[in-house]
């Protein structure tokens, strides 16, 4: 079966393994506190341009955006996101289950729009029983999206200044940063992202890492006792080593972007076979996420022998589904992938 479901069904890359093999046998501090996962910290500083940025290493993404957002609201506070965002429909609940609300606003190609979080502010903010209600403490956004799309300077400068207006920490899920980075027409850099959000992920897990998202707080900003708090939520990992040393290789000779960039080399030629052969696309999307409508009878055809994703129902007779590559995708597999198409 061709793999293209999903851009975490492989193992490490082979230099972030050849890492982990290569200190295996040296002992070290534990939970986090390790020589690797501080060279680690230096070198992702130094990529975001953050030279007092406090940085957490955490397992996964689930993980890491319920113990972030928990640890950075009050217990009566809420967090917005749009209706298609990861934390209200992908995270089983996990945000409720620490006691806040998920605010859903509606979605745009998968995208926060600054004038639907306004018009939310305002209207919250004019509200005489506002006090009985969940207050808003965060704003919580994906780059990219759901839908592979990304956010521009300007959209994430205006979410952000929303957020200062009416004192809301802005979040920014980065499971997928790197593809986005390195889209076509991208403009977001990871040192002007450190100075447009209170808090950000860098995600491993999706891109080269066997496991692993690295929490920035680019300003030192943590809330008091943070380290507690991962623990907590049984999210600290006693051989913090493990992430700390994958991190120390992606973040080494830029390998984290070069990855990042061959997936997105490998998801345009996809684009393009999609396109020439004449699928429908249901979003544009510059990254490593293509979404296209396929009648039901040609996906029982293509499953046969390609691993893709049904994403949502299009029509009685189609589906949308999704392929994604990654990091590991091979020009063997999409030639293979473009033959069936």
């Amino acid at each position: 079966m061709l793999p293209f479901e999903s851009d975490y069904n492989n193992g490490a890359h082979p230099e972030v393994l050849h890492h982990l093999v290569e200190t295996n046998n040296q002992t070290c501090q534990t939970y986090g506190h390790d020589q690797w996962s501080e060279s680690a910290r230096d070198k992702i500083r130094a990529a975001a341009d953050a030279p007092n940025a406090d940085i957490f290493f955490l397992t996964g993404g689930t993980q890491t955006n319920m113990t972030v957002i928990d640890g950075c609201i009050r217990p009566y506070e809420a967090v917005i996101a749009v209706e298609t965002g990861h934390i209200n429909i992908h995270e089983a609940g996990a945000i409720e289950f620490t006691g806040h609300k998920v605010v859903a606003l509606p979605h745009h190609d998968g995208k926060m729009s600054s004038n639907d979080l306004k018009t939310y502010m305002q209207q919250f903010s004019e509200d005489e029983s506002r006090e009985h209600l969940a207050q808003p403490g965060m704003v919580y956004i994906t780059h990219p999206t759901e839908f592979g799309t990304i956010y521009t300077k300007t959209e994430i400068e205006d979410i952000y200044a929303i957020c200062q207006h009416y004192g809301l920490q802005l979040f920014i899920d980065g499971a997928r940063l790197g593809y986005g980075m390195m889209a076509d027409g991208a403009d977001i850099t990871l040192p002007w992202l450190s100075k447009h959000c209170d808090v950000f992920y860098i995600g491993g897990t999706k891109i080269g890492a066997l496991c692993g998202e690295a929490v920035v707080f680019p300003h030192g900003n943590a809330p008091k006792h943070f380290f507690t708090t991962i623990k907590r939520h049984g999210a600290l990992s006693a051989k913090g080593r493990t992430i700390g040393v994958q991190f120390d290789a992606l973040f080494s000779d830029n390998l984290y972007f070069n990855i990042s960039k061959h997936a997105i080399k490998m998801a345009m030629r996809l684009k393009n076979t999609l396109h020439s052969k004449g699928y429908q696309f249901f979003i544009d999307s510059p990254t490593n996420q293509q979404f296209v409508v396929i009648s039901n009878e040609r996906i029982h055809e293509l499953s046969q022998k390609v691993e893709f994703t049904i994403w949502e129902p299009y029509d009685d007779n189609s589906k949308v589904c999704r392929f994604v590559t990654s990091w590991a995708t091979t020009d063997e597999q999409m030639e293979e992938l473009e033959k069936l198409l």
